[in-house]
């Protein structure tokens, strides 16, 4: 009984080494911070980091909010139809400027698609798992992003459709 007061007393000043009695095993459950399949396929459990020290660092969680899942979708269907019509404003006679996406046009209409949407995808997927991270250089963290690239796809989207519609 000596040694549970002594071990409580510790523990207040944060100087107790575990005992016996603990019911932790094996390493630290945190430190593998992977997503696992299980998790993934049966609606997942970790939505956001529940410490503080955590909160800053980049995780890949199991669910996120549907604001999040909103975002990323039409962020996806504005890239697709951004490549559509870019290629209309092409086929009336205007050049893409953008050299990466100007290769694969070389390519053929297919694969500017595919292409368009598979950088799209990948360059989501790193906001996604950076989504907590504080970006020191223009003071926000990475979500607020989201709605940026949204803004930046509809003014794309609006520029060209003007170029389609507005002059003859």
């Amino acid at each position: 009984m000596e040694k549970v007061n002594d071990c409580k007393n510790a523990l207040s000043s944060g100087s107790c080494q575990s005992s016996s009695n603990e019911k932790r095993r094996g390493t630290d459950r945190r430190t593998n911070n992977r997503a696992r399949l299980k998790y993934l396929v049966f609606n997942g459990r970790r939505v956001c980091s529940r410490r503080d020290e955590d909160r800053r660092k980049a995780f890949i969680f199991d669910r996120y909010n549907q604001k999040l899942f909103l975002a990323i979708t039409t962020i996806l269907i504005l890239s697709i139809l951004d490549a559509v019509l870019t290629l209309v404003v092409i086929q009336r006679g205007a050049t893409e400027l953008n050299p990466v996406m100007a290769y694969f046009l070389e390519h053929g209409m297919p694969t500017f698609i595919v292409a368009k949407y598979t950088l799209t995808s990948i360059g989501v997927f790193v906001l996604l798992i950076f989504k907590n991270v504080f970006l020191t250089k223009i003071k926000i963290y990475t979500h607020s992003l989201f709605p940026c690239v949204i803004f930046v796809f509809s003014v794309v989207i609006a520029w060209e459709l003007f170029l389609i519609y507005g002059e003859p």
